[in-house]
């Protein structure tokens, strides 16, 4: 008996997400192929997971299914998608082809850029944790706590990476800013993964406290605790990619 095809695991929170990438439009084929490749180079959709079926998916995005055939023809020809025949087959994010590093937005970045980066997040993180407090509504809040739960159940630093993503865009969502919520999209996608790849299995520990710290204070409505959490958890990220970039510039001094 054949294996039973794998289930998509495009969540509901990555979807609204995408749709968020497009400030709520529609969109034109190649307008909806940028949007899920900016979902993929978020993390938001995995590497080697399969896609909704086209019916699902363009239900799911607010699109007519030819469209969506477009913008999939579009992604299988920039190498970003992969289509299989057959009961287990389907559209599936392509796996990258480097290393555990390869994916890493800011690989290349000097010190000063990360920082530089590290500060525009900490101006829309914050910002978008503040502004959660005061607006989301209860459903928000419960999509949160679920997304951080699923961040404390990841395992690998694709799945950590990933998770957090949607957390962090379910933070500027629950804002109520769509262009929030496109800024921290952008600045997720390329701040990279680098940092779930050094962070090990005590600081994901860490990392969760954080985000579940963070959701407590969202939903106690106490916007200056919330953007106070929210701008930890960047500038933590920043230090660590910064010691990381000085152990690189040390090594290849030594060599």
């Amino acid at each position: 008996m054949a294996p039973a095809p794998p289930v998509s695991g495009l969540t509901t929170a990555a979807v609204r997400a995408i749709q968020a990438l497009g400030n709520g439009q529609a969109g034109r084929a190649d307008q909806i192929a940028d949007r899920l490749a900016e979902a993929i180079r978020l993390g938001l959709i995995a590497p080697g997971e399969r896609l909704p079926s086209e019916a699902t998916l363009s239900e799911q995005l607010g699109v007519a299914t030819l469209t969506l055939r477009e913008a999939l023809a579009t992604l299988r020809e920039r190498g970003l998608v992969v289509t299989r025949r057959g009961r287990a087959g389907g559209s599936f994010v392509a796996r990258p082809a480097g290393g555990p590093h390869s994916r890493s937005g800011h690989a290349d970045l000097t010190v000063r850029q990360l920082r530089e980066l590290g500060d525009l997040r900490l101006a829309v993180f914050g910002t978008a944790a503040a502004l959660a407090a005061r607006r989301a509504t209860p459903p928000e809040i419960e999509t949160l706590r679920r997304r951080a739960a699923r961040l404390a159940a990841a395992e690998t630093a694709a799945e950590r990476r990933q998770a957090d993503a949607e957390f962090g865009v379910a933070v500027a969502l629950a804002a109520q800013s769509p262009r929030l919520t496109q800024e921290e999209a952008n600045l997720r996608a390329e701040w990279g993964d680098l940092t779930w790849t050094l962070l090990g299995d005590v600081g994901h520990a860490e990392a969760v406290r954080g985000r579940l710290a963070l959701v407590d204070a969202i939903g106690a409505g106490d916007p200056e605790r919330a953007r106070r959490l929210a701008e930890r958890q960047v500038t933590d990220e920043v230090e660590l990619l910064i010691r990381w970039r000085v152990g690189v510039y040390r090594t290849e001094a030594e060599q």
